[in-house]
């Protein structure tokens, strides 16, 4: 049992479904026009083999109606095969959204999970290299925006001590603010 590997293929059910609906109602619709026209056909033959021989007329309209039949069991299986198909194939569609709403999820509520992967052979690999770029990026100017407040913080310390006592409780108020938007960025990071 160690092989065994579970699969859900509807992950998003309400987008996959009707997606694979909508396809198959434009194969269903494109390809009815096959039996329809071999229908037309085949009575267009009858009617001429009925005024040179009626038996033969008979025989051919019973050929029909059983061609008719099994032409709608193709159709009908046809379409459940695109269903089918369809299923799997909007699966690696909406895997990887799935996963890119529950990481967003976890890095909102701080649990980072580092990177984001898709699985192999999934759509939309570059958007999981393009969102851990974005986020790459957007880290190192958090940690530069960090750094310089802690700068900005000790110059401010150290002002503190040259001016004049009215404007000392302005730079500690100031001072502390940047404190608390320090303390709101590590605490973001970790």
């Amino acid at each position: 049992m160690a092989g065994y590997k579970r699969r859900t293929y509807l992950i998003n059910p309400e987008f996959q479904i009707k997606f694979s609906l909508y396809v198959c109602s434009l194969v269903f619709i494109s390809s009815i026009i096959y039996p329809l026209t071999i229908y037309d056909l085949i009575t267009s033959f009858i009617g001429f083999v009925a005024s040179k021989n009626p038996e033969v007329a008979d025989q051919l309209a019973g050929k029909r109606s059983n061609l008719i039949i099994i032409l709608s069991l193709w159709q009908v299986g046809f379409t459940s095969l695109v269903f089918i198909v369809c299923i799997f194939f909007s699966h690696k569609i909406a895997g990887p959204m799935y996963k890119l709403q529950k990481f967003l999820q976890a890095k909102r509520e701080g649990l980072d999970h580092g990177k984001l992967f898709f699985r192999k052979g999934d759509y939309f690999q570059e958007i999981a290299d393009d969102f851990n770029d974005t986020f790459e990026e957007m880290e190192d100017q958090y940690h530069q925006d960090l750094t310089y407040l802690s700068e900005v913080n000790s110059y401010i310390s150290n002002l503190g001590m040259v001016v004049p006592e009215d404007k000392k409780a302005v730079l500690s108020e100031i001072n502390q603010k940047l404190t608390e938007i320090q303390n709101r960025f590590e605490a973001n990071q970790q």
